[in-house]
């Protein structure tokens, strides 16, 4: 039996021009995570992220923060979907920068009936993968584990959306199940499979195991 250890990116950049940047937070949270690895003793025989830059740049902090240097396997399928692409295909107009709690709630709430139109077939944002298609990028990782690592520790590097869609796959959750798991998992979150050369099974989801301490209580974020 090996292990899977899905971790979510650090904090980017929410509401900056470009979203794809961890934040300074983003980068302690990465490297604190690295180094709670390290002190427990979980070492990795493979590495796997997806090629967005807060997945390499949160890679790196877990290198540093582990003391480890070890080469990680690029995956195209654990990208996130495009949140803006999935807002403007139901909404006529571009919203507000989200500066304000409302704008925030605003926001999610448009994008939850974005995603839900989404898979279920409903639109098709442009520039993105119908639903099918993105499930596929995210299982065949998991395929790829499985095929390849049986018996080892893995470390997949990926964002909130591939990480609820590998968790909504192997549970057989609802599209709306799986939108909220997504919607509430945080920066640098551990999620934890079990897994065997046929399937996949959940032990922890959301986990944040490395800031579980007072002086880390305004390390934990969302977006």
């Amino acid at each position: 039996m090996g292990t899977l250890y899905l971790v979510r990116h650090g904090q980017a950049s929410f509401g900056a021009a470009d979203y794809d940047q961890l934040s300074a937070l983003g980068t302690q949270q990465s490297v604190r995570l690295g180094a709670y690895f390290a002190q427990k003793g979980v070492r990795f025989d493979a590495a796997i992220t997806g090629t967005l830059r807060r997945h390499s740049q949160t890679y790196d902090g877990i290198c540093q923060g582990a003391g480890i240097d070890t080469a990680a396997l690029a995956w195209p399928g654990l990208n996130e979907y495009d949140s803006a692409a999935v807002i403007a295909a139901i909404h006529p107009g571009p919203l507000p920068k989200p500066d304000t709690p409302e704008a925030y709630r605003q926001h999610f709430r448009i994008l939850r009936d974005g995603l839900t139109q989404w898979m279920n077939g409903v639109i098709s944002p442009h520039g993105m993968p119908s639903y099918d298609a993105f499930v596929h990028g995210v299982t065949s990782a998991l395929d790829h584990v499985r095929k390849n690592h049986h018996g080892g520790n893995v470390l997949m590097v990926s964002s909130g959306g591939p990480i609820s869609t590998a968790v909504g796959h192997i549970l057989g959750t609802t599209p709306e199940t799986t939108i909220e798991l997504n919607l509430r998992i945080r920066n640098s979150a551990v999620t934890e499979l079990a897994f065997n050369p046929k399937r996949h099974m959940l032990l922890t989801y959301n986990t944040l195991p490395h800031l579980d301490a007072a002086q880390y209580a305004h390390w934990v974020t969302f977006a």
